[in-house]
């Protein structure tokens, strides 16, 4: 059985990652995405390398990894924006799409006529998403946002790093994700549009913010903060509301253990050989655990580095703890349960290239999500889209 979203039209105005990473869940569920890029140019992340995919005839190639993680599921069209003809191109196709996808600067596309109000009079059940770094209105709606400036000024990077104690700062998270999220708050808004336009017939505009974003994922350190009114801190990789719960040395690496409530820990101290631990009323609720952190945290350093990594691990599971190894993305793909879903699978496109992807994590029962389009090569499919649309 076809996707949930087949039938639908994306036009993906967007580029870099928040938007095209929308847009991208949306090819996966089955929408037919049509991604719009500067002729001659393209999306800027084609160039953001290396590395770079290598070219089946010459080796050389214009898709980087970063273009290739964001952009699987789609057909891709050149357009010079300063062509009259190309603008009504665009036009056209947005005219017949149930979605815009867009992240430009607030007001550039009204300039092109290609704003919401320009579109959605030829076509009123369009659900036109605007993905920008501060949103469509406020003192700094005109100004250009990066993940990194938004992870600090959202409040993650205060949250992030090793404590100032330790010698740590500010730190940001490994992967964009700021713009990841977006991205999957711009799909979850597409799709709640989708679902009020069959009820109603009409579109509508959605407006999605970086900075929005970052606030909102601040999440239970956000509640800290509302209820206590003290500033959260920077713990490293200590949670800040249930222990133990870190990253530990063991004799020959390290171990995550996330003991997440108080039977767990009952379990935990009966598997590293220390059962009073659990009745000790410093130790024997979270709310004691966390208060008594200072004390509990060596002892549970010294034993964990008495075994091995492995031995650990086989210990921790026997007895239900929650654990885990650190693995570098390497060893991700060779986790057996990653293998087993099947998250990593090499295809090869028209050029004869070999093109690793990153799958989906959506599964259903009842729907197959299609993963044959591959990342398109720039304007590969603009002879076949003008052709639908009788250009």
């Amino acid at each position: 059985m076809a996707g949930p979203l087949t039938g639908i039209r994306v036009l993906d105005l967007s580029r870099v990652l928040a938007g095209p990473w929308a847009g991208q869940v949306l090819a996966d569920l089955g929408a037919d995405v049509i991604k719009v890029e500067r002729k001659g140019v393209g999306d800027d992340t084609r160039s953001w390398g290396p590395p770079y995919l290598d070219d089946a005839e010459n080796g050389k190639s214009r898709e980087s990894g970063y273009y290739l993680s964001a952009n699987r599921g789609k057909r891709s069209i050149e357009i010079d924006f300063n062509d009259p003809a190309d603008i009504a191109t665009v036009k056209t196709l947005a005219a017949r799409s149930d979605v815009v996808l867009e992240n430009f600067k607030v007001g550039t596309l009204d300039r092109y006529g290609l704003g919401y109000n320009d579109l959605a009079a030829d076509n009123p059940g369009l659900l036109y998403c605007s993905v920008t770094g501060f949103g469509l209105t406020g003192p700094r709606k005109a100004q250009v946002a990066y993940d990194f400036m938004i992870q600090g000024m959202g409040g993650l990077m205060s949250v992030t790093g090793e404590s100032d104690e330790r010698g740590g700062g500010p730190q940001k998270v490994g992967v964009p994700i700021i713009d990841l999220m977006t991205g999957m708050y711009a799909a979850v808004a597409v799709l709640g549009g989708l679902v009020g336009r069959a009820k109603t017939g009409k579109g509508d505009h959605i407006d999605v913010a970086m900075l929005d974003v970052s606030v909102a994922m601040l999440a239970n350190q956000a509640m800290n903060y509302l209820v206590s009114q003290k500033d959260p801190v920077r713990r490293g990789n200590r949670h800040p509301n249930i222990q133990p719960q870190d990253v530990f040395a063991v004799r020959d690496g390290h171990i995550v253990l996330a003991v997440g409530n108080d039977e767990q820990f009952r379990r935990f101290a009966e598997a590293v050989g220390n059962p009073e631990l659990a009745s000790d009323e410093r130790y024997a609720t979270n709310a004691a655990r966390v208060q008594n952190l200072d004390s509990l945290h060596p002892l549970v350093s010294e034993m964990l580095l008495q075994r091995d990594l492995d031995d650990w691990l086989a210990r921790l599971e026997e007895f239900g703890i929650p654990c885990g190894p650190i693995n570098e993305v390497s060893r991700v793909f060779r986790e057996e349960q990653v293998v087993h879903r099947e998250m990593l699978k090499t295809f090869t496109d028209t050029a004869g290239r070999d093109v690793p992807q990153v799958l989906s994590p959506m599964k259903f029962a009842h729907h197959s999500l299609e993963f044959e389009r591959l990342p398109p090569r720039l304007g590969e499919h603009t002879a076949e889209i003008l052709k639908e649309i009788g250009d």
